[in-house]
């Protein structure tokens, strides 16, 4: 039985139509709380630029990726150095024909940078997308070209990472979260 009161990690894709685009442009934000509506504040402060045109477009609770559960422990509890590590991959690719990337967003726990991306490669949406002059990649870490992929603990806000730590343990019976799709806006939340 899991304790409501325990807080959890979320997963939110955020849109919003910055003044002066054509489009509608998307991030992804991490965060820790007892509930999406504490973590409001975190995502506004994540992209001040989209002023009050902010809104979430799917998010989810993440408590099991991969045969793995994961649970918010306090920052100052250890964790085993070389125990896995929960990764966010942003895959793109191309389709012949069509004036747009397609991405796919990944949750993947792995021992270190390079079997999470080995992971990903082996995915269909990465075999899949793509073709000569315009090959599958693993999308940019925020947003310029340094690096492919980022280790949650990495990207969650300053302050939450000084309460907590996300601990992560192989469960065969963890059954992959729902995710909640449609556009909501931060008003509703």
């Amino acid at each position: 039985m899991v304790n409501i009161m325990e807080p959890k990690l979320f997963m939110v894709l955020l849109g919003c139509k910055p003044e002066g685009r054509h489009t509608e442009q998307h991030d992804v934000f991490f965060g820790i709380g007892h509930s999406l509506a504490e973590l409001k504040q975190d995502m506004i402060g994540f992209w001040p630029e989209a002023k009050a045109k902010l809104h979430i477009d799917a998010w989810r609770e993440v408590t099991a990726v991969a045969g793995h559960q994961l649970k918010i422990v306090p920052a100052n509890k250890q964790n085993d150095q070389h125990a896995a590590k929960l990764f966010f991959i942003n895959l793109g690719g191309y389709k012949k024909g069509e004036f747009d990337e397609l991405h796919y967003k990944m949750l993947i726990v792995a021992d270190d940078l390079a079997g999470a991306t080995r992971t990903a490669k082996d995915t269909a949406f990465y075999k899949h997308t793509g073709f000569e002059g315009a090959v599958s990649h693993i999308d940019d870490k925020y947003g310029v070209d340094v690096d492919d992929v980022f280790e949650i603990a990495d990207v969650l806000p300053v302050s939450v990472k000084h309460k907590f730590s996300v601990q992560i343990m192989p469960f065969s019976a963890a059954v992959e979260d729902g995710m909640q799709l449609g556009y909501m806006p931060l008003s509703k939340v």
